[in-house]
């Protein structure tokens, strides 16, 4: 995890009114995928259910547990629903025909499919997967240092571990990560609704770095309203802020000065919809558009990137590879749950379904390398 950035206090503003008001609420999202796509009964306890059949045959049934990450959150959690729930070939909502039967010719349950190539009996019931999985919810830093300290299977991150890692002492444990990168994010900047509506569709480079450096505070200043500029961001330590400090200012640990800094995605999206002045960077699934955080675009070089547009471009700086890592050796558990987020179904479903960018298939191919069920034979 970045060590924090140590700055003199500064007088308090009326930028600054908003105090994480209603965010309470968002505390259960650690336990629940957020949107009504997730099977009722898909939940992530930790009670592993009949693992009869996998301890018969020698295979570790425990539970798998993930954490980290709020951005990648949306996809291992989503994930995990599905994996927890079950749910049988011809399922309509959740293992339609179009896939189990047409793509993948079987009618076998979900888990039960894509955990028999790994050597999983399957257990043909609903909610009792062969193994159970549990998806928390914190920051990158948090999920890099729970796999590194074997708290946790699988650490989510927006971030690379190499810049988490930085200024840690702990860089000569990076060759021990195993990378398994399962979608793309955007990273799209976002602007109160009352902001878009007076007209602010852009900013430049440069005026994004002036912000989050107190340089820029009125947005008179960029074309828009005589009103000053709230500009939140994420806490230090999640991988939406070191991937934003890293790719807008070329320096995982560079000093910006935002208004407040909220620890989830989630938090975030919602401080920006109670504001008329704000300004943030946030994760592509927590945009709306027509609702209280719509995206305006970023101009870098004479090129305006847009949401909807050019956003998943290499070209765009704050475009970041979303990360499940895992230690040393993946395991065979590992590899049948990261297995499913690569597969085609969890692409669509897991990360396009989260407004995230599916991999490119040479990418895709490469993922898949890595955890090929070839390898647990």
């Amino acid at each position: 995890m970045a060590p924090q950035n140590r700055r003199s206090s500064r007088n308090v503003s009326r930028r600054k009114f908003i105090l994480g008001a209603g965010t309470a609420g968002l505390a259960g999202l650690a336990g629940c995928t957020g949107g009504s796509d997730s099977p009722s009964d898909g939940s992530d306890h930790t009670t592993n259910g009949d693992d009869s059949e996998a301890e018969s045959s020698g295979l570790d049934s425990s539970v798998l547990t993930a954490d980290g990450s709020s951005t990648v959150f949306p996809i291992t959690n989503l994930g995990s629903s599905y994996w927890n729930s079950n749910p049988e070939a011809g399922d309509g909502d959740y293992w339609p025909e179009s896939w189990a039967n047409e793509e993948y010719g079987t009618d076998m349950r979900l888990a039960d499919f894509f955990a028999k190539k790994y050597g999983y009996e399957p257990t043909g019931e609903r909610s009792n997967p062969p193994f159970r999985t549990s998806v928390a919810l914190s920051h990158s830093g948090t999920g890099v240092e729970g796999v590194m300290e074997n708290r946790v299977d699988i650490g989510d991150s927006s971030a690379s571990a190499e810049a988490e890692l930085s200024g840690s002492g702990n860089e000569d444990e990076l060759d021990n990560f195993v990378d398994h990168v399962v979608g793309v994010d955007g990273q799209p900047i976002v602007v109160s609704r009352e902001i878009a509506d007076a007209g602010i569709e852009s900013v430049t480079i440069d005026q994004l770095k002036a912000i989050y450096r107190q340089e820029i505070t009125n947005w008179e200043e960029v074309g828009g309203p005589s009103r000053e500029i709230l500009a939140l961001g994420r806490a230090e330590g999640s991988g939406t802020d070191t991937a934003f400090r890293n790719n807008v200012y070329g320096d995982p640990n560079a000093p910006i000065s935002p208004d407040q800094r909220f620890g989830q995605n989630q938090q975030l999206q919602q401080a920006v919809s109670q504001a008329d002045n704000a300004i943030a960077y946030i994760a592509l699934a927590f945009v709306e558009p027509e609702g209280g955080t719509p995206p305006i675009g970023l101009e870098i070089d004479g090129t305006l990137y847009e949401y909807g547009e050019n956003l998943g471009a290499k070209e765009y700086p704050l475009s970041r590879d979303l990360h499940a890592y895992t230690w040393k050796d993946t395991s065979r558990k590992e590899a049948a749950f990261i297995n499913v987020l690569l597969s085609d179904f969890g692409q669509e479903v897991f990360v396009r379904g989260n407004d995230y960018f599916a991999l490119p298939e040479d990418r895709l191919q490469s993922e898949r390398e890595k955890v090929a069920a070839s390898k647990y034979t």
